[in-house]
């Protein structure tokens, strides 16, 4: 991919809000380490944030190929998504699976809505961002059906944590999309 022929404002805003999404990803998983990692639910994390990783890593590479500034809120996403991660875990392993199910069906959806952009401006000039988002996508499923299986759904007011968690991830995506 190249900077020519592109809607610039439009990737700005999906690489700027797609790596502060995977930041905060890390940051959450970090919390849920700093108080599961020793448990048996702990390489089953390390595995999801190891993901995450390389995630945050290509993103990172992404911002400097395509000159985007990161969005000013990353100290407020670094400090609010390690407490979220470390607040859900403390609920025990079925609040850190909830809150893993949570994120993860919101940033699942956010990636098909940038799909379905780059789909109608141009699919053959985005081939290379829509194969990234969407195996980042596919990554993300797996995540959520991992905290599923790891009986998220057990978690206390489940159906409240995750909609409280799922209205944050909006607000997230919305700020972060702008500054």
């Amino acid at each position: 991919m190249t900077l020519d022929n592109i809607n610039k404002p439009d990737i700005d805003r999906i690489i700027r809000v797609d790596h502060a999404g995977e930041y905060g990803a890390n940051r959450i998983y970090a919390g849920q380490m700093a108080v599961l990692g020793r448990t048996t639910v702990g390489p089953v994390i390390q595995q999801m944030w190891n993901q995450e990783k390389d995630h945050l890593k290509k993103f990172n590479e992404l911002m400097v190929t395509f000159r985007v500034r990161p969005t000013i809120l990353l100290p407020f996403w670094n400090v609010a998504g390690f407490a979220l991660g470390a607040g859900t875990a403390l609920l025990g392993k079925e609040g850190a699976m909830a809150c893993t199910v949570a994120v993860e069906e919101s940033i699942s959806a956010h990636y098909n809505n940038q799909m379905r952009t780059l789909m109608e401006e141009d699919p053959e000039k985005y081939k290379e961002l829509l194969q990234i988002i969407k195996k980042f996508r596919d990554d993300e499923l797996e995540h959520h059906d991992i905290g599923l299986d790891h009986d998220a759904e057990l978690a206390p007011a489940y159906s409240l944590l995750k909609t409280a968690i799922q209205i944050g991830c909006k607000a997230a995506i919305f700020l972060s999309e702008r500054i």
